[in-house]
């Protein structure tokens, strides 16, 4: 088999046909169409069809929610129960705070403090 490559012509068609393949498989790999960029493309598709799924439930919301104001009563009284204010003739509105019971007062006179004594701080001067 190696006395095929003794001529200088078919030593130019082997070189030859390895440049070829090479070329090939560059392109098949790298090359536009090829195969990382398909890949690429493949997963902007799957990142879009995301995006696409929750704008669609959101478009989907948003349109129940103006049937709803188009076609009930009900929407647009909790509408502007809500965001305006809204209290009928003989209704009472009750607020409820959202403090925590276990709210502290901030002290701005240190003298009213009711802790005694600090063991981190220097006792406080006698007054005369």
């Amino acid at each position: 088999m190696l006395d095929v490559f003794k001529t200088t012509s078919s030593k130019v068609i082997a070189v030859l046909a390895i440049v070829i393949v090479a070329v090939l498989q560059y392109r098949f790999w790298f090359g536009a169409g090829g195969h990382f960029p398909h890949q690429a493309l493949v997963q902007q598709i799957e990142q879009q069809a995301e995006v696409n799924a929750d704008l669609k439930e959101r478009n989907r919301i948003l349109a129940a929610e103006v049937y709803d104001l188009k076609n009930g009563a009900e929407a647009i009284e909790e509408h502007a129960r809500l965001d305006l204010g809204l209290v009928k003739p003989h209704e009472t509105f009750v607020q409820m705070s959202t403090i925590s019971t276990h709210y502290k007062p901030i002290i701005t006179d240190p003298s009213l403090n009711n802790s005694g004594t600090n063991e981190d701080s220097e006792p406080a001067p006698e007054e005369p």
